[in-house]
């Protein structure tokens, strides 16, 4: 692309001077010139052409000044447009002038043309950088703008509605996701599966943004098309991880806890991917435990896998609290983890709270934890309340 010069100058010599020297560049198309009489033919031009790169403009011109003319270039509020002052060489005052109104550089009378192109080369390298930075923050800007579009899909895929049985009153459910970056991998689901199974999951993709938020919306797909078919917790995170195992870019892969609720009963059969085992409040003794894993391999790592699945029993007002390791991993200021202990003393003091307060409520102690310190992965947390 040619650097666009318009050169401001009542001096009908001029235009032929610069012509002639810079024939070659011309010819090549390194150097674009345009030519204007006075300040105020210049700015017509300048707004009918937006895209000159430098401005050489003389001082002492008629209808408008060079100094005037500066001031109206100024004002267009363009980093990437360049004025080389030209004016006689014992009128320091103006260049001075034009120098702390923004001016890029001068030249005086006779012009010395080798000099003159070293400032023109010279103005030419701080254009295409700022050109370059300005072409960098419009991307980012798109990105930003692609990434506000990505959280608010991301958000719509999370379930927000939170009576799976709108008809039935014998447990409740409430979920949340914090994400670390605009999009994140964790993700939590919950499904009616017949008139009294409900299924749920929680889960953790390896890595964060944009990266594992997609890989995020394909496990949760994946297990909650299995989900809605098979009546095993261990089955569903087999044919799981066969698809996963295919679908894995980058060797990332996912820990899941899969669990199926029987409303009528308080039982739950589920099965653990690797993922850290969820904490049973336990009503009638005030207990809190994790209860037992499965421990079986995370999903998408290795295929031909053989998972299992165990059962806890819920009597009426007990509570199953799953998160994500981004909770217990949290950190402060002092790089404390927040850890599993303190979630198990809330936990503790939460036997009689709803599974919304029981998340709000540890939301609320890690956030005070962190104390303003950038949170550095996605916190997903899970609450479930059987009633009956």
């Amino acid at each position: 692309m040619a650097l666009k010069i318009l050169s401001v100058n009542d001096e009908q010599d001029l235009e032929i001077l610069l012509t002639q020297y810079f024939r070659r560049k011309i010819k090549k198309g390194e150097y674009e010139f345009s030519f204007a009489h006075n300040g105020l033919e210049a700015l017509r031009m300048m707004l009918a052409q937006p895209d000159f790169d430098i401005i050489l403009s003389d001082i002492n011109m008629p209808e408008m000044d060079g100094l005037t003319l500066l001031t109206k270039i100024n004002e267009m509020r363009n980093p990437a447009l360049k004025c080389i002052i030209v004016s006689a060489y014992g009128d320091m005052e103006n260049i001075r002038i034009a120098m702390n109104s923004g001016a890029f550089d001068f030249t005086t009378k006779q012009i010395n043309l080798e000099d003159l192109d070293r400032t023109i080369q010279k103005a030419a390298e701080q254009i295409a950088f700022i050109k370059n930075a300005q072409k960098e923050h419009s991307q980012l800007k798109l990105i930003q703008s692609d990434l506000h579009i990505a959280r608010e899909i991301q958000e719509t895929i999370l379930s927000k509605e939170f009576e799976p049985f709108p008809e039935e009153n014998t447990f409740e459910i409430y979920a949340s996701m914090r994400a670390a970056e605009y999009v994140g991998g964790d993700f939590y689901d919950f499904f009616k599966i017949d008139h009294e199974r409900m299924g749920f999951v929680i889960a953790d993709v390896s890595g964060k943004g944009v990266p594992a938020a997609i890989y995020m919306a394909t496990s949760r797909t994946v297990i909650k098309a299995i989900a809605m078919s098979e009546n095993s917790p261990a089955v569903c995170m087999e044919k799981a991880n066969e698809i996963l195992c295919q679908e894995s870019v980058n060797d990332m892969f996912v820990t899941a806890f899969y669990g199926i609720l029987n409303i009528s009963t308080g039982s739950i059969i589920y099965s653990n991917a690797g993922h850290n085992p969820p904490i049973l409040l336990m009503k009638k003794d005030a207990s809190v435990s994790s209860i037992p894993l499965t421990t079986d391999l995370i999903l998408g790592a290795m295929p031909h896998i053989k998972y299992h699945e165990k059962m806890i029993q819920l009597t009426p007002g007990d509570s199953l609290f799953l998160y994500t390791d981004g909770l217990t991993e949290a950190r402060n200021g002092n790089k404390e983890l927040f850890g599993k202990k303190r979630l198990e003393d809330i936990c503790s003091r939460s036997m009689d709270a709803s599974p919304k307060e029981i998340i709000d409520q540890v939301t609320h102690a890690v956030t005070e934890f962190e104390k303003g310190k950038e949170q550095s992965d996605d916190i997903t947390l899970m609450a479930i309340r059987y009633n009956r």
